[in-house]
């Protein structure tokens, strides 16, 4: 078995002080390339600061030489000069967003160059692993992440430092006491704030870790029941799920400690300054502030500074640690490769000894260092193998190809699903959207598939499905090929559930039988049970009620068509974000009832807990696939980190 590297990648394991230092020499180059544009900015931020000096001044001044002294006409000629000075803010917004498209379209081209250039690198140089597929991934999404996190954070440091330096002198000029009164307990709730932004993210990555290995072993727990059972170990592993369940309360605590500061420091910013200024009403009035000075130093606060502190702060704890992830991704170093291993032209997945279910890997010609050890099956679950861009070899009957441990690989059973190198591209000279794609799923395997968005998650459901016929490659269900198979055959090997859950005018009855038109009443009955549909059926007035798809919400079409699938005879089910408009409950009710059924069951995850629940998870990434348990893709899927950290709203727990 490949063991790991030691060396782990730097991204992954810092506090985000590495990815800052990293790149801070690429950020002072990009910036000072565009001074001009700079100055632009700042001349129109200094409308900005002029805007919100007027304000302040126009309350103040209308109330102290206006209305205070008698003369209306003044006054509200000072309130006309502020309601100018709040719409004037329209054309210098709009002069704002004219001059950050010279910062954010640059930024945007330059991560396009930066990607394409390491890309066509790699490949030109002939190194392992050809040309690489992550380009795809950093071309779209994550360069698009990277200029609207920092557009948002020039938008709003640069609101906050102009608009802040107009409060401030508006403030001075009314009187210097306001400024005693109102910088304290300002600049302690804003050094609060950021003395919190360290040791949060590193307790929301302690966090969200403890709660994964409480989520990995209970589902473990849950596969190995019986053993457990039977081999009296049960006491044991009930020990290990309290200690984790300490664990993960633990670092809960720790976690719900810091967000308490970080409420307390906007609290503080936020609320403080308005509160002193009240309280210091008396002491300021007897140093001679007048009244009008009292309500523009008000208005100062809860116009114009205190909105921009709390923008900031929300910009700094979400868009700030979004852009630093991502531009370490796309400009910082190349991961550390894996440490040379023999070459192996042919490898077979360790698989449960004599298990009815064991299904032997393909072998495949691994051809980039980096990639990771073929998966090691779930307990319990078939074995089985997924690579990207590798040249597979697919044993016959009649091989013998030894495993891991030496034993003789079984395949007295049909694979459920197999994918021999499948290759999928829309067009002669497109990039391929699944390129030489291995993969084996055993009869009865619950198998989850994540990945971001347009990576190929429906594409393979649909290959899968025989609705989509692969540009090169072989797609089995059942030792079946696909390909080609008139619709008939194809509604016996496996029903596809989209998202888009299909209901038509009938019955009730009618829309549960459509793909199984054998099925008895008690079916019906087994299945409306077992998927949790019975307050639907007793809404519409039994089994036998017709049913206006129009007056049904999306979670409850979702939710008959998933009860439709469970009671169809087909033996493999593909639900493509089936559960999208399904609360976790429901879908976590649904899911287990599915992958209770007989057959085979290939989920696309919507949420975290999909891929916990499955057997195995497999993770399509536009460079390589990885396929193992939760726990094993967690170490060797940095894609998978990260969409665990986003389904969690947290960092990537690191390695």
């Amino acid at each position: 078995m490949t063991r790991r590297a030691a060396s782990a990648d730097p991204r992954e394991t810092d506090d985000g002080s590495g990815a800052v230092r990293r790149l801070a020499p690429h950020a002072r180059r990009f910036l000072a390339r565009r001074s001009g544009v700079l100055v632009r900015l700042a001349l129109w931020s200094l409308a900005e600061t002029g805007q919100a000096f007027l304000v302040g001044q126009g309350v103040a001044r209308a109330v102290d030489q206006g209305f205070l002294a008698g003369d209306t006409r003044r006054g509200l000629l000072w309130l006309t000069v502020a309601l100018v000075a709040v719409l004037l803010g329209a054309p210098v917004i709009r002069g704002v967003f004219a001059e950050l498209a010279g910062l954010t379209e640059p930024l945007r081209d330059g991560l396009v160059r930066h990607a394409v250039d390491r890309s066509l690198g790699s490949a030109a140089a002939g190194g392992p692993g050809g040309t690489d597929r992550a380009a795809v991934s950093r071309l779209t999404n994550q360069v698009e992440i990277a200029r609207d996190s920092f557009a948002g954070l020039v938008l709003t440091l640069r609101s906050f430092v102009f608009t802040a330096a107009g409060a401030l002198l508006g403030l001075l000029s009314l009187h210097p006491s306001l400024l005693v009164v109102v910088l304290p307990p300002l600049s302690l709730g804003l050094g609060l704030f950021l003395v919190t932004l360290r040791p949060m993210a590193a307790a929301q990555r302690r966090a969200l870790a403890a709660d994964e290995a409480l989520g990995d072993h209970a589902a473990r727990s849950r596969a190995a029941l019986r053993d457990l059972t039977a081999c009296g170990t049960g006491p044991a592993a009930a020990r290990r799920g309290a200690e984790l369940i300490e664990d993960a309360a633990a670092a809960a605590r720790v976690l719900a400690g810091w967000a308490a500061v970080r409420t307390a420091a906007l609290g503080v910013a936020g609320h403080l300054p308005v509160l002193a200024l009240l309280l210091a009403v008396p002491w300021l009035r007897g140093r001679g502030v007048t009244a009008g000075a009292l309500l523009g130093a008000f208005t100062y606060l809860v116009q114009s500074l205190l909105p921009a502190l709390h923008t900031l702060m929300t910009a700094l704890g979400a868009a700030g640690s979004r852009l630093l992830v991502v531009l370490d991704r796309i400009i910082g170093p190349e991961r550390p490769e894996r440490p040379e291993r023999p070459e192996r032209t042919r490898a077979a997945e360790p698989e449960r000894a004599g298990g009815p279910g064991s299904v032997r890997a393909p072998a495949a010609t691994r051809t980039e260092p980096a990639l990771a050890a073929a998966p090691r099956p779930a307990p319990g679950a078939g074995g089985g193998a997924v690579t990207a861009r590798a040249t597979a070899a697919i044993p016959g009957p009649g091989d013998d190809a030894p495993d891991l441990g030496g034993r003789p690989a079984d395949r007295a059973r049909t694979a459920a699903v197999e994918l021999r190198s499948v290759t999928l591209s829309y067009g002669v000279r497109a990039e391929p959207v699944l390129d030489s794609l291995d993969l084996c799923v055993a009869p009865g395997e619950h198998l989850a598939v994540v990945g971001p968005s347009g990576i190929g998650k429906s594409t393979l459901t649909r290959l899968v499905a025989g609705t989509l016929a692969p540009s090169g490659g072989e797609v089995r269900v059942d030792g079946r090929e696909v390909t080609g198979r008139p619709p008939a055959e194809l509604a016996a090997l496996r029903v596809l559930v989209p998202q888009e859950a299909y209901v038509f005018s009938g019955t009730l009855s009618d829309n549960l039988t459509y793909l199984g038109p054998g099925a008895s009443r008690a079916d019906l009955d087994a299945a409306v049970d077992a998927l949790g549909l019975w307050p639907l059926v007793e809404r519409l007035g039994g089994l036998d009620a017709p049913v206006r798809p129009a007056e049904l919400s999306h979670g409850e079409r979702q939710l008959l068509a998933l009860t439709r699938a469970w009671v169809s005879p087909a033996p493999l089910l593909l639900l493509d974000e089936a559960t999208c408009h399904l609360d976790p409950a429901a879908e976590a009710r649904a899911e287990e009832a599915l992958a209770r059924r007989p057959g085979t069951l290939l989920v696309v995850a919507h949420r975290l807990s999909s891929a916990v629940r499955a057997d195995r998870v497999l993770v399509l990434d536009g460079t390589d696939a990885v396929c193992g348990t939760h726990d094993e893709v967690l170490d060797r899927s940095p894609l998978y980190r990260d969409l665990t950290g986003h389904w969690q709203g947290g960092p990537a727990r690191r390695r």
